[in-house]
């Protein structure tokens, strides 16, 4: 890419200490390349988000949790509340290991009219559905190993007790039979469970949770398949008064930019079938690190979306010690139009407005100096009036950076991590460039970035276009420039340094 013109901007620096614990009890979230905008456990290994659901004014969060380690090991639930889905609270282990197997992912819902009948003395009872994985069956080669059960809480989901009919849904011979995404199907007084089978989802749909009939199958021959298809999601939204279904398949590996992603379809539901309107493949997220992400259930019209921040192609090697992996900042979802074609488009969730302290609004300088003293966590918010190329460039003192911008001969967002710090732990981390494509038809560009200590999220064109990525530099980047051949056309441009969400 070109540039024929240099925009630098001067970011306030945050004060002394900033994003270092004030305790003991808090310095655990202050490590190097600890988040400190995204949830992640006080130490070990984490993954899928799972049972997401939000009841009595407050967010639960589980998660593929290994106690023991900083690798993938025998899955638990770990759990997490929230009020706002910034600001979380790690809980003791919801569910472990069992005679039955690991506790693979899966979802919960507040079953309201206690059509499961777990609900005593008038307690609502909330129910988590999800995947046993055999790791016996698994070794003897067997393909049943993977089978569905339940689980209930009766004191809010603070604690659970396992049905002893489990598993409730029987695995008939598939080998990748997991990640159970319920819903209420109101128009027919039904549960449905969308379920990831190998390489499809299928659907299946019970009256009291625990007898599971089969409805029917999608996506064998749709979509992206380079590999297995994981933690499925179902849901309805509407856009000008009509009513459409989303389905989620995640796909690992076979993403747009190498490993795990976030493919989605749009159509219609009739509590059998799901009927796409198209056979395009879409993408919720084109970068290299959001996967196995699904929404919450039980917040009315809001959709809002969370992702696993990694990619199974290095997952377990990404350099920190103490924890591995983070999610993703939560984002709203909404259907947006485009030259005819629907998109859905997420943003990051207005609660994060919450961590804002304050906002920088530098000059436009015409020069190639770099400003230092940028904050290790920031949202940065950039109009152009016109479609150019541009780059913004995260970088310190030893010459790694990080660059994101727009490519206008390749109509694509790019993120090039290829020079951002240590990237020799995996072969495929910092091989090459990413690229989105340009969604949106308008003829100005928008671009919000969430930037954290060791993440970048990109969110494109009011978030038609998103990129998500890990980085971990060995010193934290001091400075950013942007650099533009329109420097006249930058329309605005705004920084807001954020407070940790572990203070």
């Amino acid at each position: 890419m070109r540039i024929t013109r240099w925009v630098s901007i001067c970011c306030i620096i945050l004060a002394a200490n900033y994003a270092r614990g004030q305790n003991s009890d808090t310095a655990v979230y202050h490590e190097t390349y600890r988040p400190q905008l995204h949830f992640s456990p006080a130490a070990h290994w984490m993954n899928d988000p799972n049972g997401m659901v939000y009841y009595k004014h407050t967010y639960h969060l589980f998660f593929q949790y290994y106690p023991n380690g900083t690798t993938w090991g025998p899955m638990h639930w770990g759990h997490a509340v929230s009020k706002d889905m910034i600001h979380w609270k790690q809980l003791p282990i919801a569910l472990y290991p069992d005679s039955l197997g690991y506790i693979f992912s899966g979802s919960a819902v507040v079953d309201y009219n206690n059509t499961s009948g777990f609900g005593k003395n008038g307690k609502t009872p909330l129910v988590a559905i999800f995947t046993h994985h055999d790791p016996i069956g698994e070794k003897e080669g067997k393909n049943n190993f993977q089978n569905e059960s339940l689980a209930y809480s009766l004191d809010d989901g603070n604690n659970w007790v396992k049905y002893k009919g489990n598993p409730v849904l029987k695995n008939p011979g598939i080998r990748d039979f997991r990640d159970p995404k319920v819903m209420w199907y109101a128009p027919e007084h039904k549960w449905v469970m969308t379920l990831a089978t190998h390489d499809h989802i299928t659907f299946f749909s019970s009256r009291d949770l625990k007898n599971w009939v089969k409805e029917s199958e999608f996506g064998k021959q749709l979509g992206a398949h380079g590999g297995v298809w994981e933690c499925p999601d179902l849901f309805s939204t509407k856009l000008d008064g009509k009513t459409y279904w989303i389905l989620i398949g995640n796909l690992n590996p076979g993403g747009p930019n190498g490993g795990s992603a976030t493919q989605y379809f749009i159509g219609q539901f009739n509590g059998h079938f799901f009927i796409p309107i198209d056979h395009q493949t879409r993408w919720l997220d084109y970068g290299p690190d959001e996967y196995a992400g699904i929404t919450w259930n039980n917040t009315g019209h809001r959709k809002i979306f969370l992702g696993w921040m990694s990619n199974w192609q290095y997952a377990g090697q990404v350099p920190t010690v103490k924890w591995r992996n983070a999610m993703t900042v939560p984002r709203e979802l909404n259907l947006r139009r485009v030259k005819g074609q629907l998109f859905l488009a997420s943003e990051p969730v207005k609660e994060i407005n919450t961590l804002t302290s304050g906002s920088s609004s530098p000059p436009m300088l015409n020069s190639r100096n770099k400003f230092q003293n940028i904050p290790e966590q920031f949202i940065l918010k950039f109009n152009s009036k016109t479609l150019h190329n541009y780059a913004i460039t995260l970088s310190n003192g030893t010459g790694e950076e990080l660059m994101l911008g727009y490519d206008k001969i390749k109509n694509s967002y790019y993120i090039d991590r290829t020079k951002s710090g240590k990237i020799d732990f995996n072969a495929e981390f910092g091989k090459s460039v990413f690229y989105a494509p340009r969604i949106s038809d308008a003829k100005s560009s928008t671009l919000e970035l969430v930037v954290d200590h060791s993440s970048v999220e990109l969110f494109a064109d009011k978030g038609l276009t998103v990129m998500t990525a890990l980085f971990f530099p060995r010193n934290p980047y001091s400075y950013l420039a942007i650099a533009s051949e329109k420097q006249s056309e930058i329309e605005s441009l705004r920084l807001y340094p954020l407070k940790s969400i572990w203070k």
